[in-house]
């Protein structure tokens, strides 16, 4: 399987789907804001990557309005969180068969980009 996991209107996300040219590598596209994240395809990337909060974003803007940052979150908390509201997902998220590549920090789009090579 090879997929990714972004949003259309995320520049970072958008920066490296061109900078690694997956999307013309036929890498299915899922937009989540308009195609929600399942929870079998939540629990899928948690299988792989072997933590809810491995896959939770800390910057998405309900972090601070909901007060997250002050509350001791569990695995089940992130999983609701990620379910509930898109944003929490850490974008993007590709997986290329039992590979996944979570978020833009730099080391993980270099193994992204050899990955896809």
């Amino acid at each position: 399987m090879k997929k990714i996991y972004h949003l259309g209107n995320c520049t970072t996300s958008q920066a490296i789907i061109k900078e690694t040219a997956i999307d013309k590598k036929g890498f299915a596209m899922q937009d989540i804001k308009f195609e929600k994240i399942t929870p079998a395809q939540l629990d899928e990337m948690k299988k792989m990557t072997g933590s809810y909060e491995s896959l939770f974003s800390r910057r998405a803007l309900k972090y601070k309005e909901l007060g997250l940052k002050d509350k001791k979150l569990e695995e089940k908390d992130y999983r609701k969180f990620i379910l509930a509201e898109y944003t929490f997902l850490k974008r993007p998220v590709v997986i290329i068969n039992d590979k996944i590549f979570v978020g833009s920090e730099k080391k993980t789009i270099e193994a992204l980009k050899n990955a896809v090579k």
